[in-house]
């Protein structure tokens, strides 16, 4: 198997890196929160983006 210098970072397996990633992403969200700064998030069902407040309201973004 053919690895190139992008693949190999430092002997993780893609789904460690993916965990790490997931985790790494909630964290942050976690100290916006605590902060009172808004999250970015999709809506998928909708094709909408929005951001979401620590009080759990949702501004969604309306493109010009």
């Amino acid at each position: 198997m053919n690895q190139n210098e992008l693949d190999s970072t430092c002997g993780l397996s893609d789904d460690e890196l993916t965990k790490r990633f997931i985790e790494a992403v909630r964290i942050e969200n976690e100290i916006k929160k605590a902060k009172g700064t808004p999250i970015s998030c999709y809506d998928a069902a909708t094709n909408s983006a929005y951001l979401l407040y620590a009080d759990g309201t949702k501004k969604y973004v309306r493109a010009n």
